[in-house]
């Protein structure tokens, strides 16, 4: 439990803050707007100290890399597990997007952030006639699992963690990345990485969508 003497005491030094500093500099440069909301319409305080936690019981915040996560999604957070390094690269044909991945991975990226290109994005294959001129241009093309293969020559899956940008078709390339794995004995639970698996993004951030917006 939070002592209640500190917590007043924490109170005490919020309100002279705001009396002086916050007083003087919005007087200055005054915010925005009057009040600020998540993106879910929860509303945000200006600033946030142990009294907003202190009638919050444990059970409620728990402990790193245990539900419901407050605390962050692993254990000894940073101290084991350095921020991931990565830069988005994707284009041409699988093979050419390896070689870019290896010269990557040479100078110390350690992660991986795959840029599909509009057709593999938009469930279209190479040879369709709705992909002519967009296949290998704004990302790597990837139809099939042999293209999967060659895009991860040579490249430990197990050990490298892998992000792909792609929504509507992102449940196909996991499953190609997944079946990847298995056909070389990884073990799937040892896979990390993400997927978008947003379709709304494509709608609002690229203006264009394979599912119709409305249902």
């Amino acid at each position: 439990m939070f002592d209640p003497e500190a917590i007043g005491h924490i109170s005490e030094k919020r309100r002279a803050w705001e009396a002086n500093e916050l007083r003087e500099f919005t007087e200055r440069q005054p915010e925005g707007r009057p009040e600020y909301h998540t993106a879910s319409g929860l509303p945000l305080k200006r600033v946030y100290t142990p009294e907003d936690i202190a009638g919050t019981p444990f059970e409620e915040i728990g402990f790193p890399g245990q539900f419901p996560f407050l605390r962050g999604p692993y254990p000894t957070m940073y101290r084991g597990r350095t921020w991931t390094m990565r830069q988005i690269a994707g284009y041409g044909t699988g093979a050419d997007t390896n070689q870019r991945f290896r010269y990557l991975l040479s100078l110390g990226q350690t992660g991986l952030s795959i840029d599909f290109d509009m057709p593999t994005l938009m469930g279209y294959d190479s040879d369709d006639a709705r992909s002519e001129g967009e296949v290998g241009r704004e990302g790597v093309a990837i139809d099939t699992l042999d293209d999967m293969e060659a895009l991860f020559d040579g490249i430990d899956l197990e050990k490298i963690s892998v992000s792909m940008t792609i929504n509507p078709t992102a449940w196909i390339l996991l499953a190609m990345y997944v079946v990847l794995a298995e056909g070389r004995g990884n073990d799937p639970k040892r896979l990390s990485g993400t997927v978008q698996t947003d379709i709304l993004k494509e709608y609002i951030a690229q203006k264009e969508w394979i599912f119709p917006i409305r249902p």
